[in-house]
């Protein structure tokens, strides 16, 4: 099957809508969350695991899988899908990210550090070709460009895959933003060009860009719109905080081609996901849930519950009541606390599947939710 999206069902309050995308792997059900397993796995989850869970697109990280195991190795073991015992859809990004994550370290230090602070020899250059990294691991030289970026993405084979761009920071002065963003659109047609002359029955994301500057965000969008792309993703920063993400969100998607699929790239916490289902956001990835679930938050649909609290200890009901993840039909809280104040393995693996499956049944409450008029 070829990668195709079908909208059922528009929202007459908002621009949410429920929709199918359909890959070779399988249908992702949308709106959709997309956990990140960076390194071809969900940390403390087995590929079967993260099936039962019910979870449709699962991203996978180009960058660090090329650096260990390579592309190469994914490859001879029969591609991603294989190499990880999944056969529901995947999706990789280009290695752009690390542009902005190796020299920055990430949006909270970044905005932080107001830009200006970088990490020590992770990105050596950025030129028009591409971009040369020091491998975090050996400190090896990698040259990134959109050519190569596609060539691994064609070898890990995931069902969606995303054209290379550069993530400037926040705090890019007009002029280095404008500059970068040239390049990236320049970057994005060189990605397509390598997509098309070896399609693979992949399908190729575009990334908007632009930062918080509503014209650039239109220049992106409008002309990344005009080209064969089969979705988009919104990247890049989109604000210093939720409602200058929901301004930005509000200006860019409507400018994006109605019939193809926007993806929210790298945000997935819960209230950022209540702001953009209505702006027509259509898929998030994040790692939030299982980041939140190593650090002892579980989510409940009475707010975030901190399994490090003494009052826990003798709980002998589940996380949540009437919760039918693995976790809670098996475990107690109590259990639950114990494990994590041992730094038991076991309390990873408990913790993420009970997040990931309240995260699995959120979108599906939003989809029904939209489908009944609500949103």
């Amino acid at each position: 099957m070829s990668f195709t999206f079908e909208i059922l069902y528009k929202s007459t309050k908002s621009r949410a809508r429920v929709g199918r995308i359909h890959t070779p792997h399988g249908v992702i059900d949308t709106p959709g969350f997309v956990p990140v397993g960076t390194n071809g796995c969900m940390k403390g989850l087995t590929a079967h695991q993260v099936a039962d869970l019910g979870v449709q697109l699962m991203f996978c990280n180009t960058y660090h899988l090329m650096v260990q195991p390579g592309a190469d190795v994914v490859a001879a073991a029969g591609g991603l899908h294989t190499f990880m015992q999944r056969t529901q859809p995947l999706i990789t990004d280009s290695g752009g990210f690390q542009v902005f994550s190796l020299a920055y370290g990430g949006y909270t230090e970044e905005l932080k550090s107001k830009g200006v602070k970088q990490q020590r020899n992770s990105v050596a250059k950025i030129t028009e070709e591409g971009v040369m990294f020091r491998s975090y691991r050996d400190g090896s030289p990698l040259l990134l460009t959109p050519e190569s970026s596609i060539a691994a993405q064609k070898k890990l084979g995931a069902d969606i895959i995303v054209s290379f761009d550069e993530l400037p920071p926040y705090h890019t002065d007009i002029r280095q933003l404008r500059k970068s963003l040239d390049r990236t659109h320049r970057w994005e047609k060189r990605s397509l060009e390598a997509h098309q002359a070896d399609p693979k029955n992949q399908a190729l994301y575009a990334v908007v860009h632009g930062g918080v500057q509503k014209d650039m965000r239109s220049l992106s969008a409008q002309y990344l719109g005009s080209m064969p792309f089969d979705g988009y993703g919104i990247g890049g920063s989109v604000g210093k905080d939720r409602a200058e993400m929901e301004e930005m969100l509000r200006h860019t998607v409507h400018q994006l081609p109605e019939d193809k699929p926007v993806h929210l790239l790298g945000i997935g916490d819960i209230p950022s996901i209540e702001l953009a289902v209505p702006l027509g956001i259509d898929t998030f990835d994040s790692s939030h849930p299982t980041k939140c679930a190593r650090h002892g938050l579980l989510f409940t649909s009475q707010g975030t519950l901190r399994i490090v609290r003494t009052a826990y200890a003798m709980t002998p009901g589940p996380i949540e009541v009437g919760c039918p993840c693995y976790t809670c039909t098996n475990y107690s809280v109590a259990y639950v606390h114990h494990l994590f104040k041992a730094h038991e393995l076991t309390y990873y693996t408990l913790a993420s599947i009970h997040n990931i499956s309240f995260m699995m049944r959120l979108m599906a409450t939003y989809r029904s939710a939209i489908l009944h008029g609500l949103v």
